[in-house]
């Protein structure tokens, strides 16, 4: 799939007065195009859209399931692209709906708008460089990752890890791919590869030699970026945009609106993106990485064994206040020997040796990075949050520090120098758009209506919208509350939830998509069930999930277990998915850093910390797991939820105001006889 598209161009057209270019035209030719039908919800949504993009003001839509709302934003979009000059930008927070626009929709739209518009609109897809095979790597410009051995060691074929095939193999595959492929692009891989494999052909952005790369030219990365910077539509993803906008790379092009979709999920991208992380392992890999330059390294050596030893001296969890001193002494002695190293690298190795430029330049970027950590943990901002972690499974620790909120960064750095508009199905729970308004830096005071448009030096101001579903969800679906079940503990799943669980799925006969908090309840689940039904079950973890995802799909007595992709990744229509259980109210661990930070914030504000993060956070999973069953206006099923408190506690109504307002029960018999009913017509 090329990285930029445009058809052929359709002859230039007046686009002043009654031109066909009107917003409402061009939304029925692209409707006609899909093959779709008119929504009100999609059109009301789409004249928001394009009010907003032209007075320069943000806006908040809340789109149900079903409202077609990446059409109702695409086609304002390519519209004010395309009379305006400047370049749109979307931004998604997976891959499946980028690859959904860029290869499905965009193609029809752009076909189906072009005789409308001035000219052809043009798109493209910007990923990060670590997506893109980098022929100076295969070239030998860089160091081998990992031994050579490891390639045909005997561990390298565990399945668990990289899909049962040996890691030497798909080495070797992708190479031979390398030759073959017109983008360089992982997702374009028809066979997938592990991630391990992956990193062997692969560059991070601060590993990258930019333009004294040899292979510049021939970049697939550069040539991403090129293609990017000629065309109206660019679609590119939460992370990436936001270590742009606050770092400054320049490698998205200049812009003065942005989408936001799956927006329910944008803070915490940008969090994730903006968390700094330290670990002894990454001084012990940098230091092998010197020494293959011929640098000794000792000092910094000893400087890692010492973040070793200081971090087993402090528990799991948050930081408050200072760091403990021995802590501190060795944050501050590794700065210290990082920078040395850091100018040691810089004539380091032998220039005629192929590799050097690459291995100094990876190095160098390693040890600039944890510079960067230290400083930043030995004098942290006032709202960053400091936390070690240490992991039983792989007994390595970490310290790491993230931002107690992304709101001022967002409101600097995004929003006062470009219109936002931010979409989701599930972004004001409960019809309330101030939340995540306030999360991105937007003030409540600032909100005007959907149809009104402020100065346009007013670069706060913004307007919130909400145009439902088409769906019927009290005729299509039931939401049963298992009230009846014991509340869940620490110590996972009960036998008699187990039991329950296994009821339902035989009654359904399958077609359940089975949502768990942990992974070792969906591994105990799936081991329960498994032993007492003959039913195909797949697990997250025992296979890639779009293999699961596609058997789940083409079986329709399979079911799938799994945890939080599964709960916001998953989009199968029809009979295959009649049946969603979610074995607990999905709150935060309450020990999580920036969990309990944040809560604490708002308490000491007067507001009830509980409320507003942990149970808003378990409101929107519930809301995005339990809109994994209806999917069309054709669906029917059920969603289960195996947690009493959804009906018992006080909070319960609240969290049920988030989910689609399905048929509910709290009856077993009930929820067990209709799910047998749905299974005699599949």
């Amino acid at each position: 799939m090329p990285a930029v598209h445009s058809p052929t161009p359709s002859p230039p057209r007046d686009s002043t007065g009654d031109d066909p270019a009107r917003l409402g035209t061009l939304l029925d030719a692209a409707i006609t195009a899909i093959g779709g039908t008119a929504r009100e919800g999609q059109r009301a949504m789409a004249e928001a859209v394009g009010t907003a993009m032209e007075g320069g003001r943000h806006l908040l839509v809340q789109a149900g399931t079903g409202t077609g709302k990446s059409l109702a934003y695409l086609v304002p979009a390519l519209l004010h692209a395309v009379t305006s000059g400047r370049p749109v930008v979307v931004s998604t927070a997976t891959i499946a709906l980028q690859n959904q626009i860029v290869a499905k929709d965009l193609p029809r739209l752009v076909e189906a708008l072009a005789p409308h518009l001035p000219r052809t609109p043009t798109y493209a897809l910007l990923k990060g460089r670590s997506n893109y095979v980098c022929r100076h790597k295969l070239d030998g410009g860089y160091p081998v990752d990992i031994d050579p051995g490891a390639l045909f060691a005997e561990a390298s074929a565990d399945p668990a890890r990289d899909g049962g095939e040996r890691l030497g193999e798909q080495v070797r595959r992708l190479r031979a791919w390398a030759e073959e492929t017109d983008t360089g692009d992982r997702d374009s891989l028809e066979t997938p590869v592990s991630d391990r494999a992956w990193r062997q052909v692969s560059v991070s952005g601060s590993h990258c030699l930019g333009s004294s790369c040899p292979m510049v030219n021939s970049c697939f990365a550069e040539h991403s970026r090129e293609l990017a910077r000629e065309v109206d539509l660019v679609v590119t993803n939460h992370a990436l945009l936001a270590i742009d906008a606050f770092d400054g790379h320049g490698i998205i092009p200049d812009h003065d609106v942005v989408v936001f979709d799956e927006a329910h999920s944008l803070t915490g991208s940008v969090t994730t993106a903006v968390t700094d992380v330290l670990t002894p392992s990454l001084v012990r890999g940098t230091v092998r990485d010197l020494r293959g330059l011929g640098v000794a390294a000792t000092a910094l050596d000893d400087a890692g064994e010492e973040l070793r030893e200081a971090l087993s001296l402090v528990s799991d969890g948050r930081v408050i206040g200072d760091l403990p001193e021995q802590l501190a002494d060795a944050v501050e002695h590794l700065r210290t020997e990082s920078r040395q190293a850091h100018s040691d690298a810089k004539d380091a190795g032998d220039a005629d040796v192929a590799g050097t430029a690459g291995s100094r330049k990876a190095v160098r970027s390693n040890l600039q990075q944890i510079i960067d950590v230290c400083t930043r943990l030995l004098a942290p901002d006032q709202d960053d949050v400091v936390s070690v972690s240490h992991s039983e499974a792989t007994g390595r620790s970490s310290i790491q520090v993230a931002p107690l909120s992304v709101a001022g960064a967002m409101r600097g750095a995004v929003l006062e120098h470009r219109t936002a508009i931010l979409t989701s199905a599930t972004l004001a729970l409960g019809g309330r758009f101030e939340p995540p308004a306030g999360e991105v830096g937007l003030a409540r005071a600032a909100r005007t209506a959907p149809e009104e448009i402020p100065a346009l030096e007013d670069r706060g101001a913004w307007a919130g919208l909400d145009v439902g579903s088409p769906f019927d969800y009290r005729r299509q679906g039931i939401l049963y509350i298992a009230r009846h079940l014991p509340p869940p503990g620490r110590e996972g799943p009960s036998l008699d939830m187990l039991d329950h669980l296994t009821e339902l799925v035989e009654a359904s006969a399958g077609g359940a998509l089975c949502l768990f908090s942990s992974r070792r309840g969906a591994e105990l689940a799936a081991e329960h069930v498994r032993a007492r039904l003959d039913l195909t079950i797949g697990v997250q973890g025992e296979d890639s999930i779009s293999n699961l995802v596609r058997i789940f799909r083409e079986e329709q007595d399979s079911c799938l277990f799994g945890t939080i992709t599964l709960w916001q990744g998953v989009d199968v229509v029809g009979d295959a998915c009649r049946l969603v259980t979610i074995d607990r109210i999905p709150f935060p661990r309450p020990d999580e850093p920036l969990t309990s930070a944040r809560q604490e914030r708002i308490a000491s504000r007067g507001g009830n910390g509980f409320m507003s993060v942990s149970a808003q956070h378990a409101a929107l999973l519930l809301a995005q797991g339990s809109g994994r069953l209806i999917r069309t206006k054709d669906d029917r099923g059920m969603v289960a939820v195996l947690d009493p408190r959804l009906a018992t506690a006080r909070y319960g109504g609240f969290l049920r105001e988030a989910m689609p307002p399905l048929w509910p029960t709290s009856d077993p018999q009930v929820a067990l006889g209709a799910l047998r009913r749905l299974a005699q017509t599949v």
